[in-house]
């Protein structure tokens, strides 16, 4: 999900108390244990699908084989007539579209209802990427005292050096570090791990933050996670989330998210000459074409240093 969007609650899908919601159940913990895909993503896809689930059992549409065509355009039109944003009615009915092909690959339905089925395009929001400057501040480890402080430096220092989905650092294991190599190995989507480097200042970080402040919010119990709360257990996204919105807010900073810091990140290294390439496999993207969305930032950054400094611009 790109930044600004609304984070899916990770709660459990509809029971299911009807065929449709059987193999929608079916379907989700296909994606989870055959695909890999993460809790967060899943409960995405439940979302979406129980509200697909919803709309058709007050329609009497209570089985798979129902969802014809005709009951699929009646939803694009009720999800188009709740006047959603264009990215929110293509999620849902791309949600829709992978049930489906799912129906069809085990045998449950005999054709694909989708076939003619086109949801709004949605406008693709370039990321947003914060300034190096202010960057540096939302990083300056003088920001916050106490271990809670030195927590927060290394992990926001952690993410921004190595290009961290806000779930791949709260999920970090302390064997998952190598100071002494300045790397950090991460699962990311997919299960797919990603051994990565880390900058000087990351190191300098997280060294502080394990020697002195990991101690204290320990307690002296045993914990893998190297990043902790004030209760000695791991840190969650939330927690994070919110902790990243507050300190930037402390800086003068507005709208600034845990992926905020993913984007400065790949902008950055791509402002100061980095391949592609490079940047597609730190970030842990699949393919390419994810990637390159961040070369339409660069381009913007490119042209508005060209507006400010030519003389006839």
């Amino acid at each position: 999900m790109s930044a600004g969007s609304a984070t899916p609650r990770p709660a459990a899908p509809a029971t299911p108390d009807g065929p449709l919601d059987r193999e929608i159940a079916a379907y989700l913990e296909h994606l989870r244990l055959e695909r890999g895909l993460s809790a967060h993503t899943v409960a995405a896809y439940g979302a979406d699908l129980a509200r697909l689930s919803d709309w058709a059992r007050r329609r009497g549409v209570h089985g798979p084989e129902a969802l014809d065509a005709a009951v699929l355009e009646g939803y694009l039109a009720h999800l188009t007539g709740r006047g959603l944003a264009a990215s929110s009615i293509a999620r849902g009915i791309s949600a829709a579209r992978g049930f489906v092909r799912h129906l069809l690959d085990t045998g449950v339905i005999g054709h694909d209802p989708t076939v003619r089925l086109r949801a709004p395009r949605a406008w693709r929001r370039l990321p947003d990427a914060l300034p190096e400057a202010d960057v540096a501040r939302l990083l300056d480890p003088d920001l916050e005292p106490g271990p809670l402080g030195a927590r927060n430096a290394a992990i926001l220092e952690l993410m921004y050096a190595s290009g961290l989905r806000v779930s791949e650092a709260v999920g970090l294991e302390l064997d998952g570090l190598d100071l002494h190599h300045a790397r950090v190995r991460v699962t990311g989507k997919g299960d797919r791990e990603r051994l990565l480097p880390m900058g000087r200042a990351a190191v300098e970080r997280l060294f502080d933050y394990l020697r002195t402040a990991r101690p204290l919010l320990a307690r002296g119990a045993p914990a893998r996670h190297v990043f902790l709360s004030a209760r000695a257990r791991p840190l969650t996204r939330q927690a994070c989330w919110h902790m990243i919105r507050r300190r930037a807010l402390g800086c003068g900073l507005a709208g600034v998210t845990p992926h905020t810091l993913r984007h400065s990140f790949a902008t950055h290294l791509l402002d100061h000459g980095a391949d592609l390439r490079v940047v597609q496999a730190l970030l842990g993207h699949a393919d390419i074409g994810t990637t390159q969305i961040y070369t339409h930032v660069s381009r913007e950054r490119l042209k508005e240093v060209h507006r400010r400094f030519h003389p006839r611009a």
